[in-house]
């Protein structure tokens, strides 16, 4: 299945993109349960980003006054306005960019996800200069917290 494209149905890709996030939520809580806190970290952050690009759909006019302009996609012909990779790529360069418009619980929670993401590549650090995280029991409680709060914002939309 190709994943709907922003430019073409945005409606759509949001559906599909919070879907994406409610089952990388499940895999981050069954790897938590399996103590594999690294692996769900990488699930938890994926879903936050899943989760930010399809808030991001309705935020379009106003990111786009940020993310103006068109890009070439890779290898094909075609130009799309800047706003429609970033909500559809959701880089995550761009995420605390595109978290503070949206606003809200969204951007702080997504300082706890980078945080997260962080903590994924480098694992706990009890000098904290590679990871916010000195032990795995700290990132866990994160995790935890970022799962729930995702939770809350699905219920919220009701998707």
């Amino acid at each position: 299945m190709q994943l709907p494209k922003p430019w073409y149905s945005p409606k759509e890709y949001r559906k599909i993109r919070i879907d994406e996030a409610r089952s990388e939520l499940e895999l981050a809580k069954r790897f938590l349960e399996e103590g594999l806190i690294r692996n769900a970290a990488s699930k938890a952050f994926q879903a936050w980003k899943a989760l930010v690009a399809a808030l991001a759909v309705d935020k379009r006019d106003e990111l786009s006054k940020v993310f103006s302009g068109k890009v070439r996609l890779r290898g094909r012909r075609e130009r799309v306005d800047r706003v429609d990779w970033v909500i559809a790529v959701m880089p995550t360069s761009y995420l605390k960019d595109v978290a503070m418009i949206i606003g809200g619980k969204v951007d702080l929670l997504t300082d706890k996800a980078l945080w997260i993401h962080q903590y994924q590549y480098n694992g706990p650090d009890p000098e904290r200069v590679l990871s916010p995280y000195g032990d795995d029991d700290s990132a866990r409680r994160d995790i935890e917290t970022l799962i729930r709060e995702m939770e809350d914002i699905l219920r919220s939309i009701g998707q």
